[in-house]
């Protein structure tokens, strides 16, 4: 069965360019750790069946983890995606699901794990910038990455500026990378990803280009 399960804890907005690459799945489930999460509302105005756990209800980060695990079992998914989940997973969590953990960070990594990427990137001067999609390891935005979508840093770029930009990439290479996990085109390596029946421009993106 093709089933997937989207963690969210705000907005959504990756979520959402999942939900609109209209994927065939027989189900999809959206589990939010934020009872107040916007992304609720949009999974519901598409239909989708929604499930809250309010991590703030649970004495400690091993009993929610292990609750949202249950949760996650009972929809027998095929891949589950991280779509702005702010919490950090369990060791015990993530080797429980290992290999079906997909996860988009804002940056190429592994440069700048964590948070205040875009921050971090203006303070350090880099050129290129963008934003990655891995598989999720017990080591913090360190997993095999699956696909990379890079943009020039440009003069007068502020962090919020930045991170537009960026995000407009997240939403293009999320559903990427799903479709080929759903596929079945994904060879997950001890550290490395290849994608089968695949075009070199399809894993390594530029975007936009840079004028001559």
């Amino acid at each position: 069965m093709k089933s997937l399960v989207i963690l969210i804890s705000g907005r959504g907005s990756n979520m959402q360019a999942l939900l609109e690459a209209e994927f065939e799945m027989d189900r999809i489930t959206v589990i939010s750790s934020n009872p107040n999460a916007e992304g609720l509302a949009i999974a519901k105005k598409y239909g989708i069946e929604t499930i809250i756990l309010d991590h703030r209800t649970f004495p400690d980060r091993e009993s929610f983890d292990a609750t949202l695990a249950e949760r996650i079992d009972a929809c027998q998914p095929k891949l589950i995606a991280l779509a702005g989940f702010m919490r950090i997973l369990s060791d015990r969590f993530v080797h429980r699901f290992q290999g079906r953990l997909m996860n988009i960070h804002p940056s190429l990594l592994p440069a700048f794990p964590g948070l205040r990427t875009h921050a971090r990137a203006l303070q350090e001067g880099i050129k290129i910038h963008g934003c990655t999609v891995h598989f999720v390891t017990p080591q913090l935005d360190h997993g095999p990455i699956v696909i990379q979508a890079a943009i020039p840093v440009l003069s007068g770029d502020t962090e919020e500026i930045l991170a537009t930009r960026v995000l407009q990439q997240e939403h293009r290479i999320y559903p990427q990378a799903v479709r080929w996990f759903m596929e079945d085109r994904i060879k997950l390596g001890e550290n490395h990803v290849e994608v089968m029946d695949s075009r070199v421009n399809e894993t390594a993106l530029y975007s936009p280009e840079l004028p001559e």
